[in-house]
Parts: C-alpha cells; sequence; structure tokens
C-alpha cells in the first residue's frame, strides 16, 4: 500500500511541476499566491496526516500570505 501512495505523490508532483513552470508571465503577486498556495498545500498535508481539509486549508492560507507579502524587487 505504501508503494501505490508513493507512486501517486511522484504522478502529483509531476504533473505540478510544469504546470507551475507554464506560468511564466504571472505578475510578481500572482506568483507569490501560486508559491504560497503551494508551499501552504504541502504543509497543510504533512499537519494534519494528508487529510483534504487540511491541505485545502494550507493552500488557502498560504495563497492569502504570499498574495499579501512583496517579494523581491526586479
Amino acid at each position: 500500500m505504501t508503494s501505490v501512495r508513493t507512486w501517486v505523490r511522484v504522478a502529483l508532483i509531476a504533473a505540478v511541476v510544469p504546470t507551475l513552470a507554464a506560468c511564466a508571465n504571472l505578475t510578481q503577486q500572482q506568483e507569490n499566491a501560486a508559491i504560497g498556495a503551494g508551499v501552504g498545500a504541502i504543509g497543510g498535508s504533512i499537519l494534519t496526516g494528508g487529510s483534504t481539509l487540511g491541505t485545502l486549508g494550507g493552500a488557502a492560507i498560504g495563497g492569502v500570505i504570499g498574495h499579501g507579502t512583496e517579494g523581491r524587487k526586479r
């Protein structure tokens, strides 16, 4: 059972990475929100043992925090 979960996670990561890479024309604020949502989803999943609600909640909170940050100046 563990190997199935591992393959599912690898498949999800393989699907998400190109999707994020395709977002090259985002504004800085949109980019920060996307990164915040991704990090928040991972954090929420880890902290809640993989619960869907924890993952979605983490993504929402991370997205809001990322949207509110200024980020680096280019």
